[in-house]
């Protein structure tokens, strides 16, 4: 994160106002698409940043990993206000007490264990009766005992099963295709380490995304992603952005016929990198001291423009495709993430390369809790 302190600027502005504003608009039929999915007039991701000094943890937070800050002197304190709807900084009692005796599950990558640990640590302010428990195959997990509220985190990279696949000396049909190594995606099974996670939970909150479009990780020439249906590879083999789509409707499907009665569904749209230069094995840095205008997230961020980081729309127009219909609900992040180039830890964790995609804490994924919880309190939960 970069080292300049926020709180020692003033604001842009020429008035004695404490707050800085930054504006955002977003188009009419990103707005549409977002209705269409919260099932409410209210469009949370049209709204504006302002810088807020307060803080509801720090970040001596047990649970923050050590790459995700900066120090207590460089946190950067935002809060997001949309324009046309109440985003409250949410309440970690009257949480506890509203949801007591359920369970919450976060489904899906690193950024996931972001917002848990964000939540963990707003929650924690709150009781010290906490003790560590992990449902089936989560990667963490724990339990506020006096309300017998469970949070949990299971990491999974594509949802679907994956692993490295090698040429077998009898051939077969994608030996016959020249291929000798890579990946084995089953898109009709669920990774192990959250199989069992609709079964348990009775709030469960899904992403996927940035495993997808990452070709330091899947190399289309010497580490393909390689599809399987029914146990056998898919003929022709498909493109990652059909592999997507076939995981995405499996897992979706997945989820509903196993999911309890009642239990509340979400799945997060995309949260945004904020590489410069580069990608992040490529020299890529994001050393921005603010959030970005308008323009410039354009220029991050447009298809058109064929950037660094342009998969986050374009794994959103997946999602928002395969969601219809179906018993999840929308969570969108994405638009008022997209001006937090500040926000990254940079390099501040200490590795050889700038983070330019998970996020500082405290930071923006408190702003995404803020969101989560205003939208379950609309909703009944069992």
């Amino acid at each position: 994160m970069a080292t300049t302190h926020h709180h020692h600027k003033k604001p842009l502005s020429s008035t004695s106002s404490n707050y800085l504003f930054i504006f955002i608009s977003i188009s009419s039929n990103h707005q549409t698409i977002i209705n269409q999915y919260n099932g409410t007039n209210c469009d949370y991701s049209d709204g504006r940043w302002f810088y807020d000094p307060t803080s509801r943890y720090d970040h001596t937070c047990k649970e923050i990993y050590k790459g995700w800050t900066a120090g207590a002197n460089q946190i950067l304190n935002w809060r997001w206000h949309p324009n046309h709807c109440p985003l409250p900084i949410f309440d970690p009692i009257l949480f506890l007490h509203s949801h007591r005796g359920l369970s919450i599950g976060f489904v899906g990558d690193s950024l996931y264990r972001n917002m848990f640990v964000s939540l963990f640590c707003s929650l924690r302010r709150a009781t010290d009766e906490v003790k560590k428990w992990r449902p089936v195959g989560a990667d963490r997990g724990f339990t506020f005992l006096k309300y017998n509220l469970t949070i949990a985190y299971h990491r999974t990279n594509l949802l679907a099963r994956y692993g490295r696949w090698s040429a077998n000396d009898k051939g077969g049909q994608l030996e016959s295709l020249g291929y000798k190594e890579g990946y084995r995606i089953d898109v009709d099974i669920p990774d192990g380490t959250w199989a069992e996670a609709p079964s348990f939970h009775d709030i469960l909150i899904y992403n996927t995304g940035h495993w997808w479009w990452a070709p330091s990780k899947f190399d289309p020439v010497k580490s393909p992603m390689l599809f399987f249906k029914n146990g056998q590879p898919l003929i022709p083999p498909i493109s990652p952005e059909i592999g997507l789509d076939l995981v995405l409707r499996h897992m979706i499907s997945y989820v509903e016929e196993k999911a309890r009665p009642g239990t509340v569904l979400f799945f997060r749209t995309q949260s945004p990198r904020h590489f410069e230069g580069g990608d992040w094995n490529e020299g890529g840095s994001c050393k921005r001291l603010q959030p970005l205008s308008p323009h410039e997230v354009e220029k991050f961020f447009s298809v058109q423009n064929n950037g660094t980081n342009v998969e986050t729309r374009v794994v959103n127009e997946h999602l928002f495709e395969a969601i219809k219909g179906t018993a999840f609900r929308l969570l969108d992040i994405t638009r008022m993430s997209e001006f937090r180039a500040d926000a990254h830890p940079s390099s501040a964790g200490g590795k050889k390369h700038d983070d330019c995609m998970h996020w500082c804490l405290p930071g923006i994924t408190d702003t995404w809790n803020d969101l989560f919880v205003a939208r379950l309190s609309s909703i009944k939960v069992r």
